[in-house]
């Protein structure tokens, strides 16, 4: 095993302690040494020095013992003082043995904080040092462990389809689940074992073995990782309370993730043997189940859990370590019955695809098998590999000899198997080592190799969808351009101080960029402050624009939620006449959703003035004005009482003061109709002179929406909030009403202050689609309508009935010349092209074989008509110019 030589602590070159080189330590595969500067006599350090006694409990293992006096020494090493402390312990741990009596006491002087007096030092390090042997062993363990489960599933014919799973970059799919799927499918590459269905091809139990493999095994790397981080920090940790709570939380959640691993094992194993083609070979096997082993799991999950609610940190991390012992004595046992089942089923030989070897394994496997049946390479791609690999290193000698002497009895070569799993699965041998490597090689360099996947919250877009986005791009541009704005673009990311404080609570999920060239960048939030800094950048006092482009949000991924969508915005900057620019926002907005044709919707209006005003009636003090509204704009999402729990216990609001909230939130109907409520005789609203202001201002619009004949589309609704910081005026979102759930579809609203924050003062209205969810409804409204997409709109196809290259990009390139979309293809079979034009849906095909080129001529033929024309090769480009504006027409 290639092991670190010395392990060195104390020095000004040592460097940090690590789990590994704790393992090596503790197994005599690397020696530890002290630097000189931190060793002296007992008794010239002691000054100011605390004695603290110790004994090493006589049920721990000279392995977990020396674990724990190198990670004691490792944090006395960290402290500033403890030289004499440190050469006492040196001591203890060389005269460390296997018959030393463990359980005497040990007194050491040592300078440490005073506050840790009421600290058992010995039980923290060896909490920590048994924890870095579990880290090691369960991490190193793991890909072997997942290769002997795939060759269970592979022995056993199983139904796979439980590893069909994939990342949906949504964060509703667990990461780990799908990298194990991934690396299981490596071995199953090419296999005729094993089968992918979601019907009964395989057993029940079978099933029910297999398709837990994903979720118990990806637990297994989850929890691994997380006792990795821990034990790394815990290492190099000096002694302090509180830290064996934090590593025992990690360490139960790997004896769960252990007995659930060894219970699944374990049942493979039992379908394994029960599948053995005869009742001898069934017998024997059944016979050497480890019983009192796999019994042992649960008792020793039960036992260190008792353990650790009495706080006896040592024995409860020494119980997992005996159970994950466990676990790996169960693993042996199922790779045994594993191989046991691929002899004795002839799956594996010397060599296993075109001749016909003597049986290699042991007497009377195989002995239903005909005489001269040819073999066929059955076994996945890695799965045959790693196989291969084990029985050529380990296990082929010895069925060689059972071979060629009959009368070593199976029970006896079965029973040699086991002891050799016990030693290729110990991380402590050499074959461990070289087992693994194999594995991490078959993993990582097979063909099958998993596939590159998307960050989360990302997504690429096939043909057929970029068909749809483009015709949406379209219809938005045209919708823009008919209000008179042009196109503005700004860069990807800005300068950290143009976004910030520009969004309120949601500034939080603005991604800084790591290399930033010597400047503070951030990734775009939105467009509407790339906007607002171009704006005031360039002196404009006047701009009606449009942008569509990405923009990226650190957001937890979910239907609908990505962290990288496309905005698309219209904004009106400028001093023009009342509501002017936000009546034809909002006019713009309902031609946007009505050309797209999604289907129904709403627009829900307020005014940030009336919100301020309301919450000003209501008690809110002014300073808690903009974290309210943030509240506030949850209640699409989340109930009022959820939300007022939230106002009075995180935000400090009282309950009559929520409550006042309460009664107005709830108000939304018909804009005119509710416009009069509010400004009836002895309404609040009128003493309020910002909430004043606001429904006059309301009641110019909404007549405006009126004579536009859109203002039925929209809501007049108290509740609408909008967190950010910016919105100074009008406030408006569109809710599509369908039966696809994706919330909010649009928004915007006037920010009079955003382009002053960067210079002259400039008045703005703006709206933005999101246009991501949009495409999500108009997907989904192409399945429901059962329509399919054209994403090309390619009108003909040149098929050469050949290979003229030459002839084909003469005859297209007239074509493109005449502003055709036209594509050309060479092939001998008339019946390759016809299905290329019908796959594509083009209509129409210029056919040029041999006949053809002899008379001059080319055959126009009209592929949903079914019917061809014969026309002269000089009016080729006329002749398909008038036969699609006769389809056009």
């Amino acid at each position: 095993m290639a092991a670190v030589s010395v392990v060195r602590l104390g020095g000004k070159g040592s460097s940090a302690l690590s789990s590994s080189a704790v393992f090596e330590v503790a197994n005599g595969l690397a020696t530890l040494a002290i630097d000189s500067s931190r060793l002296s006599s007992p008794s010239s350090d002691s000054s100011g020095g605390i004695h603290f006694s110790f004994s090493i409990p006589d049920y721990l293992s000279v392995e977990e013992t020396r674990a724990s006096l190198l990670v004691l020494l490792n944090k006395l090493c960290l402290l500033s003082g403890g030289g004499g402390g440190i050469t006492q312990l040196y001591d203890v741990y060389l005269n460390l043995n296997e018959s030393a009596a463990r359980s005497l006491k040990f007194t050491i002087d040592a300078t440490v904080p005073e506050s840790n007096d009421d600290v058992d030092y010995y039980s923290l390090a060896a909490l920590d040092g048994i924890s870095a042997l579990l880290d090691h062993c369960s991490s190193t363990l793991s890909p072997v462990i997942d290769a002997v489960a795939a060759l269970s599933c592979e022995a056993l014919r199983a139904d796979v389809s439980a590893f069909n799973l994939i990342d949906s970059g949504d964060g509703t799919s667990a990461k780990d689940d799908v990298a194990v799927a991934s690396d299981f499918k490596v071995f199953f590459n090419s296999s005729k074992l094993v089968v992918n269905s979601s019907g009964p091809a395989a057993s029940m139990t079978a099933t029910t073995a297999v398709s837990k493999i994903p979720a118990v095994y990806g637990n297994f790397r989850e929890v691994c990782r997380l006792l990795h981080s821990r034990t790394r920090v815990q290492l190099n940790n000096t002694l302090k309370a509180g830290s064996a709570e934090a590593m025992s939380t990690a360490l139960s959640s790997l004896a769960l993730a252990l007995s659930n691993l060894a219970e699944t094992s374990s049942s493979r194993a039992q379908l394994l043997v029960e599948s053995l083609p005869t009742d001898e070979l069934r017998s024997i096997l059944g016979a050497q189940r480890p019983t009192a082993i796999i019994d042992s799991v649960q008792k020793l999950h039960f036992s260190s859990q008792s353990a650790l609610k009495d706080k006896e940190y040592i024995r409860f991390s020494h119980q997992i370590y005996c159970l994950l012992d466990a676990v790996r004595k169960t693993v042996c046992w199922e790779a045994k019955a594993v191989f046991v089942s691929l002899e004795s089923s002839g799956l594996i030989g010397a060599d296993t695809e075109n001749k016909n070897p003597a049986p290699t394994g042991p007497p009377g496997a195989g002995a239903d098998k005909k005489k001269g049946e040819k073999k066929k390479k059955v076994l996945g791609k890695g799965s045959m590999a790693l196989v291969q690999f084990i029985k050529e290193s380990y296990l082929l000698s010895q069925c060689e000899a059972a071979t060629e002497a009959k009368s070593i009895p199976a029970s006896a070569l079965f029973e040699k198997w086991a002891q050799d799993f016990l030693s290729i699965l110990d991380p402590r041998s050499s074959d461990f080592e070289i087992l693994l490597k194999k594995v991490k090689e078959i993993v990582e360099s097979n063909e099958s190799r998993r596939l590159p996947k998307l960050p989360k919250g990302t997504r690429d877009f096939a043909k057929e969808q970029m068909a749809i986005r483009e015709r949406a791009f379209s219809v938005i541009v045209d919708v823009f351009k008919r209000h008179g704005a042009t196109a503005l673009d700004t860069p990807a990311f800005e300068l950290r101080e143009t976004l910030m404080g520009k969004y309120g609570e949601d500034s939080k999920l603005i991604y800084d960029l790591a290399d930033q060239g010597g400047e503070l960048c951030s990734l775009r939030y939105d467009l509407t402050v790339p906007f607002a800094r171009y704006v005031a950048m360039n002196g404009l006092t006047s701009f009606k624009r449009y942008q569509i482009a990405k923009v990226y949000r650190r957001d937890n991924p979910s239907k609908g939620r990505y962290r990288e969508f496309y905005q698309c915005d219209f904004d009106i900057a400028g001093q023009f006449e009342k509501m002017g620019p936000d009546f034809e926002v909002i006019k713009i907005l309902t031609e946007l959703l009505n050309e797209l044709d999604i289907g129904d919707y709403e627009v829900k209006l307020n005014h940030r003035k009336l919100l301020d005003g309301m919450m000003a009636i209501c008690g809110v003090p002014h300073e808690k004005f903009r974290t309210i509204c943030s509240s506030i704009d949850k209640l699409d999402k989340q109930s009022f009482e959820q939300i007022k729990r939230e106002m009075v216990n995180e935000k400090g609001l009282t309950e009559e003061v929520a409550d006042a909230i309460g009664t107005f939130v709830k108000e939304r109907g018909s804009p005119m109709e509710l416009l009069c409520k509010l400004k009836q005789e002895g309404s609040k609203f009128l003493g309020n002179t910002e909430s004043l202001l606001a429904l006059n201002e309301l009641e110019i619009l909404f007549k405006a929406l009126g004579k536009a004949k859109c203002d039925s589309k929209v809501v007049f609704d108290l509740s609408l909030a909008r967190g950010l910081d910016y919105y100074t005026g009008v406030i408006f979102e569109a809710v599509f009403k369908g039966s696809t759930q994706v919330g909010s579809i649009a928004a915007g609203g006037r920010y009079d202050n955003l382009i002053g924050m960067f210079g002259k003062q400039v008045p703005a209205v703006g709206i933005s689609l999101g246009i991501e969810r949009v495409f999500v409804i108009m997907e989904q409204l192409q399945k429901d309508r059962n329509q399919t997409i054209r994403p090309s709109e390619t009108e003909v196809l040149v098929s050469i009935l050949g290979d003229d290259l030459s002839l084909g990009a003469e005859l297209v390139s007239e074509l493109w010349d005449a502003k055709l979309k036209a594509e050309y293809m060479l092939d001998k079979r008339v019946m390759k092209h016809i299905g290329r034009a019908k796959e594509s849906r083009i209509p129409w095909m210029v056919i040029v074989g041999e006949n053809e080129l002899n008379e001059g001529k080319v055959t126009l033929k009209d592929v949903v008509a079914t019917r061809d024309y014969v026309i002269p090769r000089s009016r080729l480009v006329d002749e398909v110019c008038m036969r699609l504006r006769g389809v056009s027409n």
